[in-house]
């Protein structure tokens, strides 16, 4: 076991000043392919590394890296040569967006009670600074590594890894590493993961009743959405023709006032639908006026999108309140009935057709991540995270019936293959002695986690921390934190783990 002091206020420090720069993924501009904020956080790293003497490299923006470059040593010590193997370390800069109902700023980086609040304390800046502190503590011992160490800075994890294709154009991978974006003691496998979305084009009618005009809800495919709201207006055959007479003759004025009537008869009756429906739920939904349209509105828990049973998904209470509705657009209404009947509030994928399990990782997990329906389509935005041992094609073969039956289509973004490594694997072996020295925790066993990291796309890599076996699942999550204790705690971890990888 490494015995390393590595200084509590710098971790904390730039954990706190990471918090700050709010590096959600944004508008795209000249130089900074992920926005502005996400540029930010990467700059601010590639600075702090130069002036602390480390090698930097950027692709263009879309990632980068920080080396310690090794070297070659006689018996002597002396140099003989330059390093040939190298250990990466796969981080993130970027964040998910903060959401609503923080009792803490999430873009301060608030210490409170022995933890630091903010969005990406846990996922991923937490370990960005307890890696690069342990590494700058490690070089300053005068240490010489027998193999690069590199940082590996990527800035669009939480939202399709392109980055990472950019930056392999003009960098080859590591010989092998770890991903510091997971659970201790080690993730010796991770599930596939696929982003899709189920798509639905609607017939126009020409109904007259209640519509169903818009539906949006949820931030990103990898988390639970705790917000929705739809667009709900009443309308018939003639409100287009009677609108452009309207103020002309008393005969249209007329019309006027019966659309009104029926208008506020059809919104007192959504009223009293939604407090029907809170008390029988007990779910958290409202509405009010926008012009003559009514929206309503649903609020839900967040989670991350690996562990949906520990949210709730907004975007499946509203659709289960709309489907108590009268909707008069028959395209909407049969989306909305297609939601409830097949997927509902399920995170199994039962009723879609698509549960499946192994006894390597366990069940297929699935969340709907966004939904944006509007008069000519919809789109659900779906993450699924499936079994080691199953594959793409498992799991769109079993979907196909129920897309088929619903005409729907399916769009397939992205597919990150599973990943299995045998507990007794030399590596792991190596990251579990590391892990139990500093820990003395010997009953925690090597684990298949849900959750995706850059773990999938660089060879001979695995997850590696931060997060301890007792501590809860923050990331993704309103008033995100780490406690301070344990943000040591993990940067002492990785100070030995490096250290023991490049003796």
């Amino acid at each position: 076991m490494l015995n390393l002091s590595i200084n509590k206020d710098d971790v904390c420090r730039l954990l706190c000043d990471l918090v700050s720069i709010q590096s959600v993924s944004g508008e795209p501009k000249e130089g900074q392919p992920f926005g502005e904020e996400v540029q930010k956080a990467y700059e601010y790293m590639l600075a702090l590394a130069e002036r602390d003497g480390f090698e930097t490299f950027d692709a263009d923006g879309y990632g980068g890296h920080i080396d310690w470059l090794g070297a070659i040593t006689d018996e002597r010590g002396e140099i003989i040569g330059a390093a040939g193997e190298t250990l990466g370390i796969a981080l993130h800069l970027d964040v998910v967006p903060a959401g609503d109902g923080w009792s803490h700023e999430p873009w301060a980086g608030e210490i409170h009670e022995g933890h630091i609040y903010g969005r990406g304390t846990t996922d991923n800046k937490n370990a960005v600074a307890a890696v690069y502190c342990a590494l700058k503590a490690l070089k300053e011992t005068g240490h010489i590594p027998s193999k690069n160490v590199r940082l590996i800075l990527g800035l669009d994890e939480e939202t399709g890894w392109k980055g990472l294709d950019k930056y392999f154009e003009q960098v080859g991978a590591p010989d092998f590493g770890f991903a510091p974006d997971s659970e201790f003691p080690v993730v010796n496998g991770e599930k596939g993961v696929l982003v899709f979305e189920i798509a639905k084009k609607f017939e126009p009618g020409n109904e007259s009743g209640l519509f169903l005009r818009s539906v949006k809800g949820g931030n990103a495919p990898n988390v639970v959405a705790d917000n929705c709201r739809a667009i709900l207006a009443y309308e018939n055959e003639g409100s287009s023709k009677s609108a452009k007479a309207r103020g002309k003759n008393k005969i249209a004025k007329g019309v006027a006032e019966k659309e009104k009537t029926v208008r506020d008869a059809a919104f007192s009756h959504v009223k009293e639908a939604i407090a029907s429906f809170k008390d029988r739920t007990g779910h958290f939904i409202s509405c009010k006026g926008v012009g003559v349209a009514l929206e309503v509105s649903a609020k839900g828990l967040p989670a991350h999108g690996s562990t949906p049973e520990k949210g709730v998904n907004a975007i499946s209470i509203l659709m289960e309140f709309l489907s108590t509705l009268p909707l008069a657009n028959e395209s909407a209404r049969d989306f909305v009935d297609f939601y409830v009947a097949n997927i509902g509030y399920e995170t199994d994928g039962r009723t879609l057709g698509i549960a499946m399990s192994d006894n390597l990782s366990g069940a297929l997990i699935v969340n709907i991540g966004m939904i944006e329906l509007g008069r000519e389509a919809a789109v659900l935005t779906v993450n699924v995270r499936y079994p080691v041992s199953k594959s793409e094609d498992d799991v769109y073969g079993a979907l196909r019936a129920v897309i088929d039956k619903n005409g729907l289509g399916v769009v397939k973004n992205q597919n990150l293959v599973p990943l299995y490594y045998a507990p007794d694997d030399p590596f792991i072996k190596t990251l579990m002695d590391v892990y139990q020295e500093n820990t003395g925790d010997e009953a925690s066993k090597p684990i298949v986690a849900g959750g995706a990291t850059y773990a999938h796309a660089f060879p001979n890599t695995v997850a590696f921390g931060p997060r301890f076996p007792d501590e809860p699942e923050k990331g993704h999550q309103k008033d995100e934190c780490i406690s301070i204790e344990n943000l040591m705690k993990s940067a002492a971890i990785y100070a030995d783990a490096i250290h023991r990888l490049t003796l």
